[in-house]
């Protein structure tokens, strides 16, 4: 099986910073693109950034300039940089990536965490 665990989350107040750190492990034979989403109350989830296992990243425009996205390929594991908090920011942030699993017919597909929790107070 495979597994993605976000950790990292918490409350911080405005302008303030947090990282953000999603492992994925079990039988993975290859990961490909990993990404982050983030899901507000009432709201659709929605992209915040994305990196192919060469480097390229993708940030959703309301991300730039303030996260950045960064993996480990060693580690299978990959990294959000929070800065410039604001209150909007406030969601519950998901891991995803494209794996291809070492195990049965070895197709790639998406698995996701389960989440972890950003609030930032005003």
């Amino acid at each position: 099986q495979v597994q993605l665990v976000e950790s990292g989350g918490g409350l911080v107040q405005a302008g303030g910073s947090l990282r953000l750190s999603c492992v994925a492990s079990g039988s993975i034979l290859s990961i490909n693109t990993m990404g982050w989403y983030r899901q507000a109350p009432g709201k659709q989830r929605e992209l915040v950034a994305t990196i192919t296992s060469g480097g390229s990243t993708n940030y959703a425009d309301s991300a730039k300039g303030r996260f950045t996205i960064s993996r480990d390929n060693a580690k299978n594991t990959v990294y959000l940089q929070m800065n410039s908090l604001k209150p909007e920011d406030t969601a519950v942030y998901y891991c995803n990536s494209d794996i291809r699993p070492s195990y049965g017919l070895r197709n790639i597909r998406t698995y996701w965490g389960h989440g972890t929790q950003v609030t930032v107070s005003s």
